[in-house]
């Protein structure tokens, strides 16, 4: 049995100097096919030197973007065409790192970035699916391919997210014992828009919660969606991963 996680910082602080360790650890648990999320300037660095180990996709994300978009956005431009999808980006209104006018503007920059690579987008959303939506239905081509990547919203909101064509990305979360709305989510996505991710390093899944979090953990998540939807475990890990490689042109 095979996964794609679809989402994970590798050449972060938390998990480059003991990468190897975690690819192995990622391989033995059948884990082998990885899309890398940089966020910055080194982490893109760090990504691209191992792209024959896994592929990338970068943007400076929503909290980031007053701090470090103007400088960082060039950057990943000009790496765009290495990249297999252009984000994160998005809107997060949860927290107030980054002026909300300031996301909204990156994200349309990203998005027409995206649109001109012909490459996917991967959303970051919290608290902000109504501008979302309504920012990328006029900023962006309509069917054009999109990833709403650890997916916390309503049901409502995922029905948004499926309606246009996107995927939706579930993480660790949704093993957490408190996690009900989420897992009604998982419950009723259409299988040829799913897939499942880490986040690593954070948001270990529940039996490992503490823990850092890295891609060898994904098939407790894969699991509990398997126990939701009252399907096989294998039904998952291979819908998911062929999305993912279909998606990414892994």
């Amino acid at each position: 049995m095979h996964y794609c996680d679809s989402h994970a910082h590798l050449t972060s602080p938390e998990l480059l100097p003991r990468l190897d360790e975690v690819l192995e650890r990622a391989k033995a648990a059948g884990v082998d096919k990885l899309v890398n999320i940089c966020t910055c300037r080194e982490t893109l660095r760090e990504g691209l030197l191992r792209k024959d180990k896994f592929a990338n996709a970068g943007a400076t994300t929503p909290h980031d973007v007053e701090k470090d978009g103007e400088a960082d956005f060039p950057i990943f431009e000009a790496a765009a065409n290495e990249l297999v999808a252009i984000g994160e980006t998005g809107l997060d209104y949860h927290y107030t790192y980054s002026d909300r006018k300031v996301q909204q503007q990156f994200l349309i920059r990203y998005l027409h970035l995206a649109a001109k690579v012909k490459k996917p987008v991967i959303f970051h959303c919290r608290e902000a699916f109504e501008d979302l939506f309504k920012i990328v239905d006029a900023e962006y081509p309509k069917g054009a391919p999109a990833i709403l990547h650890c997916f916390t919203g309503t049901l409502e909101e995922a029905e948004g997210v499926w309606s246009r064509g996107w995927h939706l990305s579930l993480s660790g979360i949704v093993t957490f014992k408190k996690s009900e709305d989420l897992r009604a989510v998982a419950k009723a996505a259409p299988l040829s828009q799913l897939l499942i991710e880490t986040d690593a390093p954070y948001l270990a899944p529940q039996s490992k919660r503490g823990q850092r979090n890295e891609p060898s953990f994904i098939a407790e998540t894969a699991r509990c969606i398997a126990t939701v939807r009252n399907q096989s475990l294998e039904e998952i890990a291979r819908a998911t991963r062929e999305n993912g490689m279909k998606l990414f042109h892994l």
